[in-house]
């Protein structure tokens, strides 16, 4: 289908382009930026007028809860809140169930994504088999069946040695290893250690836990050279340790989640279920040392960390509730309303969702979405269009996730969001168009 996007802002990160455009797609690929002539007839044409024509956003931690957790998560309806949010790359974590340790459960996985037709889907592999810190898994098969790296999810690797192991063999078949940094003994809390965890009578996760995970990883990096993603940095000793290793040159990236961006431990209010998050939400210095992390650089991704849970799970007293919030959907309004915060420019503020995820992913996208992040002439239509004049506020029975818990829902914050998607398109198909 021959799609034209006219009269929109074009912005382009990746390239620096900005500026007012027409969009046309074919055959699943952008065939032209600027004036396009009237020879391109095309079969669909969306009016974007005083709307922003993106790439397609790139999220590099959303939980789809399919495989085992079907009642708290389909893929469809996930997939459907990701094209929602106009997210068309996603990087799932292996902690299904079963836990995605074997090549044939990954290409099932991928398989039912592509006939959704919804999303781009790239799941990590676990590092260790079902993720219990032991014995490390067939990653060349993983890599072979879709995997884009390996990852533990929120389980921590206890054994040094075996993490060491790890990444000597990651380093040696350049493959990318994906972590959280928490100390599995000291991360056992519900709460960010501090006053509020005290007054509410909470077990606490100190700042330790992080940084001393953290310390670990970084020096098993400088010794084997394995390439580390970290994943959902929460305080601001961890923010000072990835500068340090970034400014020695070691290869690692990071990532934050809107949740730690925007909110703090003073949010969970009243033993809030909603506010029940992994990493735990710390204070306001922390959350500050976040924001700008991730507006100078040191932070390179911001991301959702969707994960949806269903009611008996989160409707429960705070130390027994499910960890975890919906956050596809938001996803780009949570970073429109931090870029705003900071003063970025509107490319400065999108890169966070669309190149530097793309960059942090690197060749394992594989060459035919090797332009995914970008808006460029021959590469993949994956297309975002969304006015950021329009404003709105979280209604959680409207979402589309299957998971409708979030703590940015309008009662728990006041807080209205700005940017709403009008149209979402991967590799030129309409995935998603707001009524």
């Amino acid at each position: 289908m021959k799609i034209l996007i006219r009269n929109g802002r074009v912005v382009d990160p990746a390239s620096g382009r900005d500026e007012r455009a027409d969009l046309a797609i074919a055959g699943g690929r952008i065939v032209g930026i600027g004036s396009v002539g009237s020879e391109f007839a095309a079969d669909r044409t969306i009016d974007a007028t005083g709307c922003v024509v993106a790439p397609g956003l790139v999220d590099l931690a959303a939980r789809l809860r399919e495989p085992g957790h079907e009642h708290e998560g389909m893929l469809e309806s996930e997939l459907n809140a990701a094209a929602a949010g106009g997210v068309t790359s996603l990087v799932c974590p292996p902690d299904t169930d079963p836990t995605l340790d074997e090549p044939g459960l990954v290409e099932m996985l991928k398989f039912r994504a592509r006939k959704l037709s919804r999303c781009r889907l790239f799941p990590l592999g676990a590092l260790t088999r079902g993720l219990a810190g032991e014995v490390l898994t067939e990653m060349a098969e993983l890599t072979a069946a879709g995997c884009v790296g390996f990852s533990q999810a929120e389980v921590a690797v206890r054994d040094t040695q075996v993490l060491m192991r790890a990444l000597q063999y990651a380093s040696t078949f350049g493959y990318a290893v994906w972590l959280r940094p928490q100390d599995g003994w000291l991360g056992k809390g519900v709460a960010a250690s501090g006053a509020v965890a005290t007054r509410l009578g909470l077990s606490g996760v100190p700042v330790a836990a992080e940084t001393i995970a953290l310390q670990t990883i970084i020096e098993l990096v400088r010794a084997t050279g394995a390439r580390v993603h970290l994943c959902r940095l929460s305080s601001a000793a961890g923010v000072a340790l990835v500068r340090q290793a970034k400014a020695e040159g070691l290869p690692i990236t990071a990532d934050v989640s809107i949740n730690s961006l925007h909110l703090t431990d003073v949010d969970i209010g009243f033993f809030n279920p909603a506010m029940r998050l992994t990493p735990p939400l710390r204070q306001g210095a922390d959350r500050e040392a976040l924001r700008s992390a991730l507006a100078d650089g040191t932070i390179d991704a911001l991301v959702s960390d969707h994960t949806p849970v269903d009611a008996d799970a989160k409707n429960l007293p705070f130390g027994e509730a499910e960890p975890g919030a919906t956050g596809l959907e938001l996803l780009l309004s949570l970073a429109l309303k931090w870029g705003a915060d900071a003063g970025l420019s509107l490319p400065a503020t999108l890169s966070r969702v669309t190149s530097e995820p793309v960059r942090v992913l690197g060749d394992a996208l594989g060459s035919l979405v090797s332009s995914a992040g970008r808006l460029v002439e021959g590469g993949v239509a994956d297309v975002c269009v969304f006015d950021p004049a329009t404003t709105w506020s979280v209604a959680p029975d409207q979402l589309r996730s299957q998971g409708r818990h979030t703590p940015f829902a309008f009662d728990a914050t006041g807080m209205a969001l700005p940017g709403r998607v009008k149209a979402t398109l991967v590799a030129g198909t309409l995935a998603h168009q707001a009524r």
